[in-house]
């Protein structure tokens, strides 16, 4: 089963997201047949990629409230991570561009490493202060995560993979994705937002109860079981829902 994540590494909620995903996947009955890509989606193509701004007064600005109520939205999301096994430090957190670091997770898929890669890019940024724009971090970054220093620094150096960052973001255009993470199985079926856990693994379930159906060519189909399931927490705009 294909299964395609679109997400920023810059996303606390993606890496909620990406920590219930892989809770469903240990209960999947058939989580050795899953083929798991991650898609690039830029939450703010225009950020510079460097900014001294913190990331209280980032908040408070975009939703023009006062710090007190930014930090009390920061609190949320905190205990929100810390329920998944994550230690939020938005406190430390250095915001920045992220299309290069999203051309080295196409480098790390080539090799293989991907989940690996995105693994350390998101806790970098999201629990160790990493400056996700700086290429010498990114480098770090990637290493650990198992891929060789010079192939990260060629590619940083020129404009590979520009391309497949390019594509990505244009099929969530095209599947009318606005926020994430945002999850695709199979192309057929689309989970929106950090859904629980126990969501995402009816959504493998269902597309596995029905693999001889086409893809469909448009937007995928909101996973339904039955019942309402109303969008998880996500990130659009540069900002995320908390």
């Amino acid at each position: 089963m294909l299964v395609e994540i679109w997400s920023d590494v810059v996303c606390p909620w993606c890496a909620i997201g990406k920590a219930r995903f892989e809770q469903a996947l240990g209960q999947f009955e058939h989580a050795d047949e899953v083929d798991l890509r991650w898609r690039s989606f830029e939450l703010d193509p225009n950020r510079a990629a460097t900014t001294d701004t913190d990331y209280v007064s980032m908040l408070a600005s975009k939703y023009r409230t006062s710090r007190d109520q930014a930090q009390a939205m920061i609190d949320r999301m905190t205990a929100a991570g810390a329920d998944e096994g994550i230690a939020f430090r938005f406190d430390i957190a250095r915001p920045g561009n992220t299309f290069d670091a999203h051309r080295v997770l196409h480098l790390a898929a080539d090799h293989g490493r991907q989940h690996e890669v995105k693994e350390r890019f998101l806790d970098g940024y999201h629990s160790e202060g990493a400056a996700i724009a700086d290429h010498d971090t990114l480098v770090e970054l990637a290493t650990q995560g198992g891929l060789a220093a010079g192939d990260v620094r060629e590619v940083l150096a020129g404009d590979a993979y520009s391309d497949a960052v390019r594509a990505d973001e244009q099929q969530a255009y095209d599947y009318g994705i606005s926020g994430v993470p945002f999850f695709v199985f199979e192309r057929r079926v689309g989970v929106s937002g950090a859904q629980p856990s126990e969501h995402l693994l009816a959504a493998m379930r269902q597309v596995t109860a029905t693999h001889d159906s086409a893809p469909d060519q448009g937007r995928p189909a909101d996973a339904d079981h039955g019942h309402h399931h109303a969008p998880g927490e996500a990130c659009a705009d540069g900002v995320c829902a908390v």
